[in-house]
């Protein structure tokens, strides 16, 4: 099992960041509805609750081409604790490797109004001789992409700052 820890620091409120974070859908939208992002896509199949939980998506997003997959993995996702301005925990099942993902983000408001996050995710490749060879360097991949993903969008809160 490998495991990835990023902490950024944002110039914005909790409820700013959760908010880029976690958009409201459309007025109007319907399900399923896709988010295009660069590194892939998001089809969500049900919004959860209010905060997010019980949100059930499947995700389409790049992994190393050695893979045979054309560069593309696909998930199978679900949120499993979601707290408005706290914390947002996930499941997920992947291919083309068979795994398994478990993560979160966290969301602590500091003193001053900016907010620290705290981006945690463990990857786990069933498969034991395909876990000792990929694991490692398609985990890293997943990694490197889900910290410019979240600089990205953190962006649009405000001034980012990556602390780990």
């Amino acid at each position: 099992m490998h495991s990835y820890t990023a902490r950024f620091a944002v110039a914005a409120p909790a409820h700013k960041v959760w908010r880029v974070l976690h958009p409201r859908p459309p007025k109007g939208s319907t399900l399923p509805r896709v988010i295009e992002y660069p590194a892939g896509s998001i089809e969500i199949l049900n919004e959860g609750d209010e905060a997010g939980q019980g949100l059930v998506r499947t995700c389409v997003f790049d992994v190393p081409r050695y893979l045979l997959s054309g560069g593309k993995a696909r998930s199978w996702e679900t949120v499993t604790e979601a707290r408005i301005d706290e914390v947002s925990r996930y499941v997920s099942i992947s291919k083309p490797l068979w795994s398994r993902a478990e993560g979160y983000h966290r969301l602590e408001e500091q003193t001053d109004g900016t907010t620290l996050l705290t981006f945690h995710e463990t990857y786990h490749v069933y498969n034991p001789v395909l876990r000792a060879l990929l694991e490692g360097p398609v985990h890293a991949k997943i990694s490197a992409d889900n910290l410019s993903t979240y600089e990205h969008a953190l962006a649009y809160a405000g001034q980012t700052r990556r602390l780990s």
